[in-house]
């Protein structure tokens, strides 16, 4: 049970400390505008998953964006070791979140669904 609250306040520090970095220290033009919309954390604390949004849909932007921020992981995982008192920094990976697209489909749908109704005809 120890773990499983470990693993959940880690989860919240790292989010917290990266959304942070990526604003403060990440210089790359690509990664502006990004959002950490969550984070996983293994049991062992050695791997974590960070998801992301951004505000564009656009796939050519969606590939900028990893590319950048693959190439600052390396520097985030670096301030994230100093910022965190653990006594291994978990390796990171960034994936972007497609919860919230999906849920930008669904409510277009829902407007659209919703016009339909009000204009029959």
């Amino acid at each position: 049970m120890v773990q499983h609250y470990r693993v959940g306040r880690l989860s919240q520090e790292i989010q917290r400390e990266v959304n942070d970095i990526l604003t403060k220290r990440v210089r790359d033009p690509r990664v502006q505008g990004v959002t950490i919309t969550g984070v996983e954390v293994t049991g062992d604390l050695q791997h974590a998953t960070i998801y992301y949004s951004t505000l564009s849909n656009l796939a050519s932007d969606a590939e900028k964006t990893q590319i950048g921020l693959d190439k600052a992981t390396g520097l985030i995982r670096r301030e994230l070791g100093q910022r965190l008192r653990i006594y291994v920094t978990p390796e990171i990976k960034f994936e972007r979140d497609e919860s919230v697209r999906y849920g930008d489909h669904i409510d277009e749908l829902l407007s659209k669904l919703h016009q339909q109704e009000s204009n029959p005809y």
